[in-house]
């Protein structure tokens, strides 16, 4: 999909350092979407420096779940592509030549502070309430041998770049307009293990990628006149910055993995979320619908209507009861043997073992569980009954105690009458015992049925009863009928 725009190169670059958080799915909609709306690209680009927190299985993750959620990139570090690689710490030959031409230039210096020198600096602004914090450029303008003979030395120095008194603090922003930052300290951009800071290695990869637009959090207003000063004294042009508003619990705090186990991109697979749903619900989160008419739109109808100044600031609220809403719409409309196939592939990757058998009766269930579903997740509890062995299957006592005398009758009069069916299809199971019972013995639906269904399922409330019947089968329905007649 092309517009008369210019191709436009984005990326979304997370940090692999966890189990993926659901703000990497949605900055990736927003970078994909705008990349297909103009015919350009879309990278991944993985930024491995923290290698503190650096988790080996989280690139898989971060990998498979946006695969998942429908979220392909034209570039990767599993893709390739003309910019390789795409990961940083493979690029490490890249940043040191830029953060020595800033250093000869007068735009870094040497900072050889130990942790516990700016970690008492960060305390003693703490406690005098300092209306300037940050590091105090002990540093500046010093050799190593003339720092050495100060406290709080280390002999790695650290590289800090320089910020002018008349940094610019005003930029344009693509959603915001012309956005005020507050002033920035002078920030580290080469650790002592030789690993760049996030601020020096995405600037400099930005740039040699071809980034034409950067989308990311509001949390990196404040960063962004560092990196367009970097810009400016390494001689580049700087991409156009959208910074979307963050994701919030509905107390209106920021959502984070510690405290919502939404916050977590695989925890969507993990409940049985369909991708399609999460990412219809992601292009709602701060963006108005397609359509006036309904929410429900594909990634396609977002991508058509794309303008950044759609984009409302005020932070989202991530409303579950809307996400689980659109799950169940979604579901309701899928056709049922894909939702069979749904099922059984969730059932056997997240909740247990299937036998052919029992993938067979999952499978056959969706058309009568499909009206009932929220999440794939549900499916497995209400379909216990099912997959129990007949002599295994437990009467809750809950289900037990509400039933009345007519349940003896009811039970051998529901034996013979489903002896006699010809067929077992939900249909006839209905129409005869509805004949039997209703009609026949003059009961309400209520108690007629209300036996059977403790009987086959164990439980008052179960999906419904005669498609349940015809799911287990006459074989199972008699045993566990004459079962439940045994014990009254």
């Amino acid at each position: 999909m092309t517009s008369d725009l210019p191709p436009a190169r984005l990326r979304v670059a997370p940090s692999p350092t966890g189990d993926p958080h659901v703000g990497t799915a949605y900055m990736s909609l927003f970078n994909l979407a705008y990349a297909r709306k103009t015919g350009g690209a879309f990278v991944l680009r993985i930024e491995d420096t923290d290698r503190a927190r650096y988790q080996a299985d989280s690139e898989r993750q971060i990998t498979e779940t946006l695969r998942w959620l429908g979220l392909p990139w034209d570039e990767g570090p599993d893709v390739g592509g003309p910019y390789a690689p795409y990961r940083q710490s493979e690029r490490l030959d890249t940043y040191r030549p830029y953060v020595d031409r800033l250093v000869a230039d007068g735009h870094a210096y040497y900072c050889w502070c130990t942790p516990e020198r700016l970690a008492e600096l960060r305390k003693s602004q703490e406690r005098s309430k300092a209306s300037v914090t940050g590091y105090d450029r002990l540093c500046l303008g010093k050799t190593r041998e003339e720092r050495a003979l100060l406290p709080g030395f280390q002999e790695t120095p650290v590289v800090r770049m320089l910020v002018p008194d008349d940094v610019p603090l005003v930029f344009d922003d693509l959603i915001r307009g012309s956005v005020a930052a507050p002033r920035p300290d002078d920030q580290v951009l080469l650790k002592t293990d030789g690993f760049p800071t996030y601020h020096m290695a995405v600037v400099v990869d930005d740039h040699l990628m071809g980034i034409t637009h950067v989308v990311r959090g509001e949390e990196w207003i404040s960063s962004t006149p560092k990196h367009l000063l970097l810009y400016g004294w390494l001689g580049w042009d700087a991409p156009a910055f959208a910074h979307m508003p963050l994701l919030r619990n509905t107390d209106r705090s920021k959502i984070s993995k510690r405290k919502n186990p939404a916050a977590r991109l695989l925890w969507f697979v993990e409940q049985g979320y369909l991708p399609e749903a999460l990412r219809n619900f992601l292009q709602l989160l701060a963006y108005p619908p397609a359509d006036d008419e309904s929410e429900i739109s594909t990634f396609d109808e977002f991508v058509e209507g794309f303008e950044w100044t759609k984009i409302n600031t005020v932070g989202p609220i991530f409303d579950l009861d809307k996400l689980n809403w659109l799950n169940g719409t979604y579901i309701r409309n899928l056709p049922v043997a894909e939702l069979g196939e749904r099922l059984v592939d969730f059932v056997r990757t997240h909740q247990r073992p299937l036998t052919v058998a029992e993938s067979a009766v999952v499978y056959g269930a969706a058309a009568m569980l499909q009206p009932r579903l929220v999440l794939l997740s549900d499916a497995l509890d209400q379909l216990t009954f099912a997959l129990t062995p007949d002599a295994d299957l437990v009467i809750d006592e809950d289900a037990r105690s509400q039933l009345t005398d007519a349940a003896p009758g009811v039970l051998d009069a529901a034996v013979a009458t489903l002896e006699a069916l010809p067929e077992f299809t939900h249909e006839a199971i209905d129409e005869g015992l509805r004949t039997t019972l209703v009609e026949g013995l003059g009961l309400k639906p209520r108690v007629a049925f209300a036996a059977l269904r403790v009987a086959v399922t164990g439980r008052k409330v179960s999906p419904p009863l005669f498609e349940s019947m015809a799911l287990l089968g006459k074989e199972s329905v008699l045993a566990r009928l004459r079962s439940l007649r045994a014990s009254l």
